[in-house]
């Protein structure tokens, strides 16, 4: 399964298909959990880690996981680096597990919807992951996940702070809750930094396209829950979904404002970003995804038609990741390489 998995683009928050999918490209639920008596990864010794992972396969196979869910399971440790980096391009694991340390694992179901890290920060780190604005479907899938593992096994625990982790800003519910959003119009106009200095007063935080430690690109945003002590995770989810869906009604203004405003101007960025999409030689990762977000608004604001919906535009930014660039030409390329590779991908797609 994992070969058909790292072969495809494709995967369950690509589809485009979810409620504001042209503005959310996916909503995510992680929680973290610990196994009760057992060090947590920092302080871990090898033979510790080995346990915990032993413990929770076994769970797995009781539960019978891998027949009812779909689930795979897959050592980290026998995935060469271009597979982990693929992965992670999905954004089915995170960097922090690509790391060679012994005794990780991933449990992934065969729609992708759900990845289970196994001692990564946390011992376990259940995420679903979905397309479009939809965190309620989510967090019932990862409650009902959660619930069957933590029948077979003892978390740890403690009855006034909650679930307790490796980072102490997830102890609580161990929830945090995303969404990756497109926000070409705020930030064209400048008023996207006013609006993430308030989600800082209201307990949320604005990161990069892959989370902790990136940066923005394509003008796409992960935009998360910060607290996870002290709340409901009702409350938590509730609260990121009333708030993005006030930037997604902020986002669809200020584009209808913009392209009545500036038609042309508007135009000519979308057919530039088209006709360089389609006919360079070699592209940057940075500058083909900043030229996907205009084709993407082009889509959106019925500027472009040319044949290709938003579920292919989400395909082609997995396929033009550097590690899918290289698994799909069977070698490791130098960086010019892959930027002509990635050029050659986008003409032949446009």
């Amino acid at each position: 399964m994992i070969e058909n998995i790292l072969a495809v683009p494709k995967s369950s928050w690509t589809s485009g298909k979810g409620p504001n999918h042209h503005i959310v490209l996916s909503s995510r639920i992680r929680l973290a959990r610990n196994l009760d008596k057992y060090p947590m990864n920092a302080f871990q010794s090898e033979d510790n880690g080995q346990t915990v992972l032993e413990k929770i396969e076994k769970a797995v196979v009781e539960l019978e996981l891998i027949e009812q869910e779909c689930l795979g399971i897959y050592h980290m440790d026998e995935l060469t680096s271009r597979q982990k980096q693929i992965l992670f391009e999905k954004h089915l694991i995170s960097r922090e597990h690509m790391d060679e340390k012994p005794n990780k694992a991933l449990l992934l179901r065969r729609d992708e919807a759900v990845s289970i890290m196994v001692n990564e920060e946390d011992h376990l780190r259940i995420q679903v992951l979905l397309p479009g604005l939809q965190l309620d479907k989510a967090w019932d899938e990862a409650d009902r996940i959660d619930d069957m593992l933590e029948s077979r096994l003892q978390y740890a625990f403690h009855e006034e702070k909650g679930y307790l982790t490796c980072c102490p800003t997830n102890v609580g519910t161990g929830l945090r809750a995303s969404v990756m959003i497109h926000l070409p119009a705020l930030v064209a106009t400048k008023q996207a930094s006013n609006i993430f200095k308030t989600l800082g007063q209201l307990g949320l935080v604005v990161r990069g396209l892959y989370g902790e430690g990136t940066e923005a690109t394509g003008y796409l945003f992960q935009i998360s829950n910060q607290i996870t002590l002290g709340r409901k995770e009702a409350e938590i989810i509730q609260n990121l979904t009333a708030v993005t869906k006030q930037i997604i009604e902020k986002e669809e203004e200020i584009r209808r404002i913009v392209y009545n405003e500036t038609p042309l101007q508007i135009k000519d960025r979308v057919n530039r970003a088209y006709g360089i999409l389609k006919n360079a030689v070699i592209l940057s990762s940075q500058e083909a995804f900043n030229l996907l977000s205009e084709i993407r608004l082009g889509i959106d604001l019925k500027i472009l038609d040319i044949g290709v919906n938003i579920e292919e535009l989400n395909e082609l930014m997995v396929a033009s990741q550097p590690g899918f660039l290289q698994n799909k030409a069977g070698k490791t390329m130098e960086k010019l390489e892959r930027d002509a590779a990635r050029a050659e991908l986008f003409n032949k797609m446009l």
